[in-house]
């Protein structure tokens, strides 16, 4: 205390410095603090410290909340030891955790029960330093064989003895299983080369990565806040700050404090040089920095494969293995050596002219990860015959197929299953936006569907590689037909309201099951976004709507239908600068799909079509059998500029 007051009272000039400098940390620190920002604050673990989003633990210490909201993020946390991951219901030891990598080095708990896949998820997936080794299952002729290739576990209560697998001639001759395993590429060479066990490879550590919306956390920790997930929505994010939840980022009355804060430490770091001597701060920083542990198999953090690699993944290309033809090239369905299936895009020749400003730009795209965005997991080299990009599969079509095309099937795809697949299509835009980038060809042809009907967003980003004034007779890279923003039209320039715009015509078909352009409708609706106007603008929405969906029978059905069109009506506005943002749209859908549709039968029979009111523009009007479509202000909503 006596110290304190020597330096307080120093000189008339340092004791107003110093005073400032204990004032503005007194406001900050000292103030009320959210109980969710406090408590998704960076936490320790078992051995691994200064833990933060996306994990959580199932104690008071750190709420899911805190975490992404997936089982697979949750730690047990043990004192003195490394904290547990059960992924694919198997638990691994964490051993490491690079943050600023995204990586995991993880380690099989025990063998006691026999191992298993690990399935590839949104949240996690294998590095390019894993490899995969096969082991067969429930093969008795193996049974009891005890040596390097075989050793002894538990499944489902009966004692197996899995062996590897090396080529068809050691397969079983009953209804054995083959599991693929990853294991570290250390432990895989020293397997091939018989100096390991099997059993020994399989408790060696090996690395996986892991994501969750890294932009939406980045601003959000930069503006002052602690990510988590949304409540009552687990797969949205949110921004915990210090005086309430918001959806990206802070408010920057925080930052504001906290400028204070670093102009008043640099005048007191000043002041205190001035008076104990220039040499009293000296020190020397440690400027080292952790390099990519991947970066021999890598380039800028791009997995690079062979052109060779990739042709016989291919089976040289084979026409039968084609996928679709769109704007930037052909995608053939391949499987690679270590076992991943993989849709492998061709890219037509004359879209690539500057090599290193592709290779520049692909490294961009692999950084961008979401669980609803398709992974990208590199291409070849800029050396390459030909430049090929090469993505996870997702087996289950597009949403066009489901709508309207080979896998169209009326009443298969519910209506709650299409406002899921808004939601999380959305959900990947509005990242895409937070990160800088516009899709540029938002429909329903790039929204890929995994089979639990998961959506996974394709081509995001993938103008950016080419100039705008590239076209195809399938599909121009600057958009499709039937999607492109009015306004490019007059001005040629696309901007993130142009994928607004886009979204709203996805909105309709998931509405109507009708596809965006279709020739044999009335010359002025052509267009799908022309039919829909028309249609809100008359009042007949239930002559737009899918008659599958249950519109006519069932109230939260014809609700949310309503609500989505509201959605979409302000989606398709001509002007730009009517429609609202992608973050806007997102949570507008979220506030329709939690909203209490409770209602007494007696009010469930009315539902002609003229109750169905919607903005045609200005103020939606009050009526009770409107979904209310309230766009949240800029400053509860992380905009997007255009």
């Amino acid at each position: 205390m006596d110290a304190f007051f020597f330096f307080f009272f120093l000189s008339p000039s340092s004791s107003s410095l110093f005073s400032l400098f204990i004032l503005t940390v007194f406001q900050v620190c000292c103030a009320s603090h959210d109980i969710h920002f406090t408590s998704c604050a960076p936490f320790d673990c078992g051995t691994i410290r200064n833990i933060s989003y996306p994990f959580w633990t199932d104690d008071l210490r750190r709420p899911s909340y805190c975490g992404y909201g997936d089982e697979e993020y949750k730690l047990e946390c043990m004192r003195n030891e490394p904290p547990v991951l059960t992924l694919s219901s198997q638990q691994f030891r964490v051993l490491n955790l690079n943050a600023s990598f995204g990586l995991l080095t993880i380690q099989r708990v025990n063998l006691s029960t026999c191992p298993g896949e690990i399935l590839i998820t949104s949240a996690f997936n294998y590095t390019f330093s894993a490899e995969n080794i096969t082991l067969l299952y429930g093969c008795d002729r193996f049974r009891g064989l005890h040596s390097n290739h075989s050793f002894s576990c538990t499944s489902d209560g009966r004692e197996e003895f899995p062996v590897l697998f090396e080529d068809e001639e050691n397969g079983c001759d009953d209804n054995g299983e083959k599991v693929v395993i990853p294991v570290g590429k250390e432990a895989f060479d020293d397997l091939i080369n018989g100096t390991t066990a099997v059993n020994e490879t399989l408790l060696q550590p090996f690395n996986m990565r892991y994501f969750a919306y890294e932009v939406y956390c980045k601003k959000c920790k930069d503006s002052g806040g602690s990510c988590g997930s949304n409540e009552t929505v687990p797969a949205a994010f949110a921004c915990y700050c210090r005086d309430h939840p918001r959806q990206i980022h802070c408010h920057h009355g925080f930052g504001a404090a906290a400028g204070g804060i670093i102009i008043s430490s640099i005048a007191f770091y000043f002041w205190l040089r001035r008076h104990r001597g220039k040499n009293s701060f000296n020190s020397s920083y440690d400027s080292s920095f952790m390099m990519d542990p991947e970066k021999s198999n890598s380039l800028a953090g791009v997995q690079l494969f062979t052109y060779k690699e990739l042709e016989q993944a291919t089976n040289n290309f084979d026409s039968n293995k084609e996928l679709g033809d769109g704007g930037f090239g052909t995608v053939y369905h391949g499987k690679l050596r270590d076992g991943r299936a993989v849709a492998v895009k061709r890219l037509y020749e004359s879209n690539y002219k500057r090599v290193e400003q592709f290779m520049n730009e692909v490294s961009i795209l692999t950084r961008l990860r979401h669980r609803n965005l398709v992974l990208l997991y590199g291409c070849t080299s800029r050396h390459s015959r030909e430049l090929l990009l090469v993505y996870e599969y997702v087996p289950n079509g597009t949403v066009a197929d489901h709508l309207h095309g080979q896998r169209a099937k009326s009443g298969a795809l519910s209506w709650f299953i299409r406002l899921d697949i808004a939601i999380e299509t959305a959900n990947a835009l509005t990242y895409l936006h937070a990160s800088d980038t516009i899709h540029r060809d938002v429909k329903t042809n790039n929204i890929l569907l995994d089979g639990n009907f998961t959506v996974k967003v394709a081509d995001f980003g993938l103008s950016r590689l080419f100039p705008t004034n590239v076209t195809h007779v399938s599909t121009a890279p600057q958009g499709t037909p039937g999607y492109v923003d009015p306004e490019y039209h007059q001005c040629y320039q696309l901007t993130n309201k142009s994928d607004v715009f886009s979204f709203g015509v996805v909105l309709i078909e998931l509405i109507s099951s009708k596809p965006a352009v279709d020739i044999t409708r009335h010359r002025q609706e052509i267009n799908l976004s022309n039919l829909a106007i028309n249609k809100i603008k008359n009042q007949a929405l239930h002559e737009l709507v899918d008659p599958s969906l249950g519109f006519e029978s069932g109230y939260k059905v014809r609700k949310t239908i309503t609500g989505v069109a509201e959605v979409a009506f302000q989606c398709l506005q001509s002007e730009r600068d009517m429609r609202p943002t992608m973050a806007q749209v997102l949570d507008a859908l979220l506030r329709i799909q939690s909203e209490d549709y409770s209602k007494s039968k007696e009010e469930e029979i009315d539902i002609s079509g003229d109750d169905v009111v919607l903005l045609k523009s200005g103020p939606l009007p009050h009526s009770p059998d409107c979904v209310m479509v309230k766009w949240p202000s800029s400053s509860t909503t992380q905009s997007s500029t255009s």
